[in-house]
């Protein structure tokens, strides 16, 4: 889990994003620097909660383990994941991440509605790694 990058659970989870207060450009992942519109003359970055939805922007399937340096366990089977661009509803921001478990490129339509939910990167025995991660509207986990 990347700190303040998102929050909450169920159907209060939402990804955390930065607006500045000049010129009101929306940033994800969050900056908490200074506004990196390179027209605005800088203002205060906000902490604000970002749409739970939006529209399928693009798609695609990762088939192969990724090479070195990524870390990844040999010793177990490599599984496919769907990975989804989402363009957020109000913001109009685009946001890349995995689809929920059982979700495939099958299942996407460019321009359909998805939902952003909490999901599971990776577990081990000592910890969970949380993320987001991007489901169809009106299907259930």
């Amino acid at each position: 889990m990347v700190a303040g990058w998102f929050a909450g659970d169920g159907e209060d989870f939402r990804l955390i994003g930065t607006r500045c207060s000049a010129c009101t450009s929306v940033f994800f992942p969050r900056e908490d620097g200074s506004c990196r519109n390179p027209g605005c003359p800088g203002g205060e970055l906000e902490e604000v909660a970002l749409s739970r939805r939006g529209r399928v922007w693009s798609f695609t399937d990762s088939r192969y383990r990724p090479p070195s340096p990524y870390v990844t366990n040999a010793e177990l089977p490599w599984e496919p994941y769907t990975l989804i661009a989402v363009e957020l509803e109000s913001e109009r921001l685009v946001v890349l991440g995995q689809a929920a478990p059982g979700v495939t490129v099958a299942d996407l339509t460019v321009g359909m509605e998805v939902e952003v939910v909490p999901g599971v990167l990776h577990e081990d025995a000592e910890r969970t790694w949380t993320t987001w991660q991007w489901r169809p509207t009106g299907v259930t986990a």
